[in-house]
């Protein structure tokens, strides 16, 4: 179907059969001369980044008044924002790419809506130096899929696990944000692998793009846990609350039909439906027919405070959806299994009195990690604390976050369009006060809370119902076979024997759930004759690392990071070693560019890629994640020269620490200046 918006000049295929790379983003190809303001906005929708319901008051008291108006005209510069605006709801001009499977790749304008609907174009990047025309014949598609909570159910995971082997790399990924990505995947398979996913309960919608993205929350599996078991049952309602309502990702995979089963997630909503339950529980349904009318009540409603856009197809988005992308965590008081500062909207369950009921909701917003080197108008934020909201009213004042950042957030410069720089640039106050006239409700204050503690969730642990849970290690996410280390092998045999649910967690692990006592002599040994090692025998500096995946198929990276991690780890560890600090260990993170995607800025000591073999620096995060960033020491340090660059660091940490104090606090506590002068003072 063609868009009443299309491009004035159409994408063209005649570039040969094996890419069709051209794009109307590129300079030199025009869009139509820039529009109105009315065609900025659907037929029947009011209110939008260029008409925001609630004005930016210029009479502000603070002053701090955001400098970016989202002029249609400056608008209209951003090429991204011009794409989505023509898509027709992301579909144009990737529906018609998409028939013509003789050419292997998609346009530019293509890919960014593809994101949307969960996947990215890559290629080989291994061999774009030395053989180019296999890196021409390179082109593929990564699928990051939907999991909310990080929850995997054990039919779904063999559908992934076949999928993979047949249709991509042969083997999967976990990643920092609690969900699964496929790798490799031909552009002529991808409607194939999108629909049996979909079909099986599961999807990609919403794995990447400018909507909102997977949400996290602890991978601890407790049954008849009250605190726990609202995160997961919020989770799982806040998934569908920002599901975007087009009809665009059934036409494209599924032939416009319907699945062949509902989502996994909405089954957990339904009392009985899969188990979890032995009893009913608060905000349950009894069928799908009365969850689908809760869900559809709660995303629709309009409380007349501009919410509600009157997009007849997004009601909640808009034409031109978010300005980037949008993520949430959901967590209980001192859990900080997710990094709960770094998302976009962060709750933490409060509870009342009684230890079982549920209150409401804590909540933070502004948290986001991506930056760019060398340009100081990007950076890594926490989040703020916004304050308490009452259970009853915690759905439209999410509604009110979305609605405040889709109408306010920066249109103009897409390097600035996260919801941390709209904070950053109000502050929390005016903030607070926008989303209070959004909502109608008034934010309470934030109600105290216990220390954080990043938890990892690995090893054996009591289920709460006689079962257990364990945890695995699994290094830098990739779950694959590699000589006698077989964790691909071993998750789909313990799938099939046992029937295990699996969750993610937010350090790129795997959970498995529901293992009775009687069996778990029969795991240990299945894991251990694959090569899977046990939590006591994995180094504790392995088990607090993560990378992104970057060469060789992320097109944004500087330098190497998940293939290089596993020589860091061991090279840091014979390091601390040597250094008389045998068994310790801090928060190790790795980037091959500055985006940020394994939250290096939270790490204790992180190094982001800056270059080929060439990594910025930097110390001083929390081991706890606790609500600040670190900050860039050094730049441009050689690969080689890592261990040089921190021995002064680490010597100082074990002759000057106070007793029990982390790397992170240690560093912290010295500031730069103090880091500075020890390393300056350094004398082996």
């Amino acid at each position: 179907m063609t868009s009443a918006f299309a491009p004035a000049r159409v994408p063209t295929f005649g570039m040969g059969l094996k890419s069709g790379r051209c794009s109307v983003l590129r300079k030199g190809l025009s869009m139509v001369a820039t529009p109105p303001q009315a065609d900025w906005l659907a037929p029947g929708q009011k209110f939008g980044p260029t008409n925001p319901a609630h004005p930016q008051e210029k009479a502000d008291p603070t002053g701090r008044l955001k400098p970016w108006t989202n002029d249609p005209e400056k608008v209209a510069k951003n090429d991204i924002e011009v794409t989505k605006r023509d898509s027709n709801y992301y579909l144009y001009p990737l529906n018609e790419e998409m028939k013509n499977l003789e050419v292997i790749s998609i346009t530019d304008e293509a890919v960014v809506l593809l994101k949307a609907h969960g996947s990215y174009m890559q290629q080989n990047r291994d061999l774009q130096r030395h053989n180019k025309q296999a890196y021409k014949e390179s082109f593929q598609f990564m699928l990051r899929l939907k999991v909310p909570a990080g929850k995997v159910p054990a039919e779904v995971y063999k559908v992934i696990d076949d999928l993979a082997t047949k249709y991509g790399q042969n083997d999967i990924r976990a990643t920092t944000r609690q969900a699964f990505q496929i790798h490799g995947v031909r552009k002529h398979n991808l409607k194939t692998v999108i629909a049996a996913l979909a079909n099986a309960g599961s999807s990609t919608l919403g794995g990447c793009g400018d909507i909102n993205r997977n949400i996290m929350a602890p991978p601890a599996p407790f049954v008849n846990n009250p605190a726990y078991d609202h995160v997961f049952d919020v989770s799982n309602v806040i998934a569908e609350l920002f599901k975007p309502s087009a009809p665009s990702f059934a036409e494209l995979w599924l032939d416009g039909q319907k699945t062949q089963t509902i989502e996994y997630w909405k089954k957990d909503l339904i009392y009985g439906a899969t188990g979890k339950h032995t009893k009913p529980q608060p905000g349950h349904h009894q069928d799908i027919e009365s969850l689908e009318k809760f869900l559809a009540e709660a995303r629709d409603y309009d409380n007349g405070q501009g919410i509600i856009t009157g997009d007849k197809t997004e009601p909640l988005y808009g034409r031109t959806y978010l300005p980037k992308k949008f993520k949430v965590a959901v967590t209980v008081p001192g859990d900080n299994s997710v990094d709960i500062y770094i998302n976009d909207i962060g709750l933490v369950v409060i509870l009342e009195d009684d230890g079982k009921t549920l209150k409401g909701y804590n909540v933070l917003v502004g948290g986001g990690m991506g930056r760019a080197n060398n340009k100081d108008s990007t950076f890594a934020r926490v989040a703020d604390h916004l304050g308490f909201v009452a259970k009853e009213d915690i759905n439209e004042v999410l509604k009110a976050i979305l609605a405040a950042w889709r109408d306010h957030g920066n249109r103009e410069v897409r390097a600035n369009a996260r919801l941390k720089y709209l904070l950053h640039t109000i502050g929390i106050d005016n903030f607070r006060n926008l989303v209070e006239k959004y909502s109608a409700k008034k934010i309470k204050p934030w109600v105290p809370l216990p220390p954080w503690k990043l938890v990892d969730w690995l090893g054996w642990h009591e289920q709460g119902d006689g079962n257990l849970f364990l945890g695995i290690n699994v290094e830098q996410g990739r779950v694959k076979d590699d000589g006698d280390f077989k964790l691909k092998t071993a998750l789909r045999k313990l799938v099939d024997t046992y029937g295990y649910d699996l969750r993610l967690t937010g350090q790129q692990n795997v959970v498995i759930c529901d293992v009775k006592p009687s069996d778990k002599a029969a795991v240990d040994k299945l894991l251990k004759e694959h090569g899977i090692k046990p939590i006591e025998e994995v180094d504790s500096l392995v088990r607090k690392s993560m990378a992104c995946p970057s060469f060789p198929l992320c097109g944004l990276a500087q330098a190497e990071s998940e293939r290089r991690m596993p020589d860091f780890d061991r090279r840091l560890r014979a390091q601390l070693d040597n250094l008389g600090l045998k068994g310790e260990s801090f928060v190790f993170r790795m980037t091959g560019c500055p985006n940020g995607c394994a939250r290096p800025y939270m790490a204790e000591v992180a190094c982001v890629g800056q270059g080929p073999d060439l990594y910025q620096v930097w110390l001083g995060g929390s081991p706890n994640q606790d609500g600040r960033t670190g900050w860039p020491w050094k730049d441009k340090v050689k690969q080689a020269d890592l261990e040089a660059t921190l021995e002064p660091v680490f010597t100082a940490w074990r002759d000057q620490r106070q007793p029990g104090e982390a790397l992170g606090d240690f560093i912290h506590r010295k500031g730069k200046a103090g880091i500075d002068e020890i390393a300056a003072n350094f004398r082996k």
